[in-house]
């Protein structure tokens, strides 16, 4: 039995943030989650994806995250209780269909968890989730703990129901991929089976029924707020004359200040979870007892702003700061250390930072910048298209493991904003310059989004190659499935499309399909693409080798070895391939045989023909 669904009333178990909040939406009920896996969201998806295995509960893998929450909705909307899942930039693809979705409002329940990233882990961007829930007049709650991620998550079903509304969940990667105690609360049956009632002028939104919807939207929200202003999740702690206005994890790094100065009975703490609609007349009480405030909130100055507009409508004067010069940055993470020392610093309170290690007399760390894994067929694939291409051509290129090509010596990689974009942005790389452009997407991101640039490409008649890097798996988020994939080892009734069967489809005449650790193949198919005026498309198939190796009946390959009595030390398998199993050793370079996946790209470069597999070792997986 999966541990969240462990039964046992008022039980403590120590839990992933991700897992608390999955365990939250258990404990309410939730009978349908949807996802694309994005860091640092992904977990909560996997834990629905293994229950579901395993109990009545429909989980999916959807193609974006749109589709998700699209899907979500048409199950909340027929009295279902629902959980979308997603990381802060894949909201910017159901953004879409979450604006209207709040207009038409649902029956059931949808709560979608939008997990923002600060200092960016993982991402492309630091953006600030919150701003959705102000554009989109949806409520939203941002957890302090795991603990209390548990709580809300469960809280957020019934807001939800109460409103009938979506409700954002925001969380950050702190409390995502943090640990802690939680209280496991009563898991209910679930509701699997819903009804859907037609009422065409409230759920299909041309102009005329949306005039009349978001009269109805704005008489949502405003009961919202007055939920928020008297809700538990918004609370006054103490009751000092020095006001700290605070949200998510910058509340314990708050609290833990105060508590470190020994002078909190000289504070008033405002600590903020249910952020919008944001409890105005709270806020309002809480400045009137205040001489200072300070606003303590990673990201943008969201509540800054806020607290600010509710003091000016109150006629309220006095200082109101957060973001600024000598205060705190709308860059990056916070962390207590900063916290202390900004908190400090904007009330006068003598503080002596802890003593920084002293380090100058220890070697310094090798660098160690992130990399391809040893036998990444995207490896591969990128040396052969820069022994034909070189620097001559541009490589727009996409979201995922393949990024890490962009770093020397493979350096394919020369623009990315966005899902989609290597192959969205390539037609106009194409047109504007005259010069050959390879754009790069992996199989995952080709069904999340490359198949309408790719449709558009075909039909504005660009030239341009596309290559398709298909490794069987979502590899960078951990493995999930994508409509290509092909998991039937999982025994689950789902049915993988052919990429090939796809791009012929969308209008593509010249499609090539290589294995692309057979070398000599792959660089006569680079060649034979890159020819071709048009579109032409180049799918490169090959298992994720840390996913190949889960595959039941996996067997590895013999490790390969460096024979010093040919090895001239050209290095042509360091500066064209940069494999990390790679090493220098006594002799020159060496092959670190534990890393090694036997995949002998390296072994097809050598000049020398210095690089053989090992005979004479038994190999074990």
């Amino acid at each position: 039995m999966h541990r969240l669904l462990d039964g046992r009333l008022n039980e403590k178990m120590l839990m992933l943030g991700n897992e608390a909040i999955a365990r939250g939406a258990l404990e309410a009920g939730v009978s349908f989650a949807a996802s694309y896996p994005g860091t640092p969201s992904s977990e909560i998806a996997l834990q629905f994806f293994q229950i579901s295995r395993e109990s009545d509960l429909y989980f999916e893998y959807s193609a974006n995250e749109k589709v998700a929450l699209e899907v979500a909705a048409g199950a909340a909307m027929c009295g279902l209780k629902t959980m979308v899942s997603m990381k802060h930039v894949g909201v910017n693809v159901a953004s879409d269909a979450l604006m209207t979705l709040a207009y038409t409002g649902i029956t059931g329940a949808l709560v979608l968890v939008a997990a923002d990233d600060p200092f960016m882990f993982s991402s492309q961007n630091e953006q600030d989730s919150r701003y959705y829930a102000k554009l989109g007049n949806l409520p939203m709650l941002e957890p302090s703990s795991v603990n209390e991620a548990k709580e809300m998550a469960k809280y957020a079903f019934d807001l939800s129901e109460k409103l009938q509304l979506p409700i954002i969940l925001r969380t950050t990667t702190r409390i995502n991929h943090a640990s802690g105690v939680v209280t496991l609360g009563h898991l209910p049956e679930r509701k699997t089976r819903g009804s859907f009632i037609k009422d065409p002028f409230s759920y299909v939104c041309i102009p005329s029924v949306s005039r009349n919807l978001h009269p109805k939207l704005l008489d949502k929200i405003e009961k919202a707020a007055a939920i928020s202003n008297s809700s538990t999740w918004n609370r006054i702690e103490g009751n000092g004359r020095l006001g700290i206005v605070c949200n998510g994890v910058s509340y314990g790094y708050v609290s833990d200040a105060l508590q470190e100065f020994g002078i909190a009975d000289q504070f008033r703490v405002l600590r903020v979870g249910f952020s919008h609609p944001f409890p105005d007349e709270l806020v309002c009480n809480f400045l009137a007892g205040c001489e200072k405030v300070l606003v303590v909130e990673e990201g943008e100055p969201y509540m800054e702003d806020a607290v600010r507009n509710c003091a000016q409508q109150y006629g309220l004067m006095l200082p109101v700061n957060g973001k600024g010069e000598r205060l705190f940055s709308r860059l990056y993470e916070y962390d207590p250390a900063e916290v202390k020392k900004v908190v400090a610093s904007y009330f006068n309170i003598p503080h002596q930072p802890a003593r920084s290690i002293e380090i100058e007399d220890l070697p310094a760390v090798p660098p160690r910048p992130p990399n391809l894994c040893p036998g990444c067929p995207h490896r591969a694939t990128y040396v052969a298209v820069r022994a034909v291409l070189g620097d001559e051509a541009i490589y727009p290129t996409d979201i995922g493991c393949y990024t890490l090509g962009l770093l020397p010596p493979l350096s394919m990689g020369d623009f990315l904003i966005a899902m989609g974009a290597g192959l969205g942005t390539a037609g106009g790389f194409a047109r504007a310059t005259g010069r050959k452009v390879v754009a790069f997407i992996g199989d995952s991101t080709f069904f999340h989004s490359g198949l309408s640039p790719l449709a558009s490409a075909v039909f504005n008649n660009h030239d341009f190659t596309l290559v398709i890097l298909d490794n069987g798996t979502t590899a960078m988020t951990g493995h999930q499935p994508h409509p290509g994939a092909n998991i039937r080892h999982l025994g689950l009734p789902l049915s993988p499309l052919s990429i090939e069967d796809v791009v012929v489809g969308l209008g593509v005449q010249k499609v090539i399909t290589v294995n692309p650790f057979q070398y000599r193949k792959t660089l006569e198919a680079v060649q034979d693409v890159a020819a071709y005026r048009g579109v032409s498309v180049l799918i490169a198939r090959a298992a994720c080798p840390l996913y190949d190796r889960t595959i039941p009946g996996f067997k590895r390959k013999r490790p390969f070895y460096v024979n010093h009595e040919k090895c001239q030390n050209h290095r042509d398998c360091v500066t064209k391939v940069a494999c990390p199993a790679f090493y220098v050793g006594n002799q020159g370079l060496e092959i670190d045989a534990d890393r090694c996946t036997g995949c002998a790209l390296c072994a097809q470069i050598c000049p020398e023909n210095a690089i053989s597999p090992i005979l004479n070792k038994e190999v074990t997986s």
